[in-house]
């Protein structure tokens, strides 16, 4: 399927407008085109000392987020009118996409026609949700070949070659309660150092391909309960051909990994051969996951006794 991740393949940005939409947030300077402004970092900028006319190393590329400090020390700087004027032609005339008020503070009819003509969005937000989304929107991000299925609310990565049975397997665990996040092609977002966020490209969302039969729609046959948007990687699963000669690990006492965009995520490797339940074993996996992150671990656990049991 490599005609889809073509069509999918996207500049890494956002439109201010659809942030406004996404977030609901209120556009003081409608006149100005949102859905023509980008913004192409997720950081965003708190400009105290710009606003104080410092602006050496002045991170220009964010959205610039205008809080209640911030606000305040506005009303000071404007009872210099010159003064004001030359810092906002200098703050927001530097190439800044957008100006965010946040906690439903407005800005000063000054700061607003400066914005007009540099063209720079001027937004209201309620909260400060503007972070966080565009934390996540803006995440670094890469597209790998998969499947992405959440199994007792842990997420499972199932990766191998292309007709190893990755779909199939997700197939068996949708028919058992599990639910589909992505077939074939996931997208995987680093939100933070410890967290990544897999979903699916909008184009194939909720489809699966069986070879032989072709593509079905697994929230229509299924329902809506059989699906997710979005879930959190929490364990990685490599489908693999059996091979004899192969040393797979039969205890699980150490921990293997593999990286992705800089975090690492639990992984076993899985060998393939006829009979074997690729839906039982997963389940099985997600369970002991979990209970490693509760703490107990069943090989650590069988190793006591035995070493236990020769001391004795």
């Amino acid at each position: 399927m490599q005609k889809v991740r073509r069509i999918m393949d996207k500049e890494h940005k956002v439109s201010v407008y659809d942030m406004v939409k996404e977030l609901n947030l209120k556009e003081v300077t409608p006149e100005i085109n949102s859905r023509e402004v980008y913004i192409e970092q997720a950081e965003i900028n708190r400009p105290a000392l710009q606003l104080a006319g410092f602006f050496e190393n002045f991170a220009k590329n964010r959205v610039q987020i205008i809080g209640k400090a911030e606000h305040l020390f506005i009303e000071e700087v404007e009872k210099d009118v010159e003064n004001a004027k030359n810092i906002y032609n200098r703050f927001i005339g530097a190439g800044i996409p957008a100006i965010v008020f946040c906690r439903n503070l407005h800005p000063s009819e000054m700061l607003l026609d400066i914005a007009k003509k540099y063209s720079v969005p001027v937004l209201i937000s309620q909260d400060s949700e503007v972070i966080r989304w565009l934390g996540v929107v803006l995440a670094p991000s890469i597209t790998i070949h998969g499947v992405l299925v959440d199994v007792f609310g842990e997420g499972i990565l199932i990766t191998g070659e292309s007709g190893i049975g990755k779909s199939e397997a997700a197939l068996e665990l949708i028919r058992r309660g599990h639910r589909l996040v992505s077939d074939d092609v996931v997208e995987i977002k680093r939100v933070s150092k410890k967290t990544l966020i897999g979903t699916s490209p909008e184009v194939t969302r909720f489809f699966i391909e069986l070879r032989g039969i072709g593509i079905i729609d697994v929230k229509n046959l299924y329902g809506v309960e059989s699906v997710k948007m979005e879930q959190e990687i929490d364990l990685v699963i490599q489908l693999e051909d059996w091979n004899k000669d192969a040393d797979y690990d039969r205890l699980g006492l150490e921990e293997k990994y593999v990286e992705y965009l800089g975090n690492k995520v639990a992984a076993h490797t899985l060998p393939i051969r006829p009979g074997r339940n690729l839906a039982i074993i997963v389940e099985a996996a997600a369970i002991n996951h979990r209970q490693k992150k509760m703490g107990y671990n069943a090989a650590e656990e069988l190793y006591k006794r035995v070493t236990g049991q020769m001391e004795e």
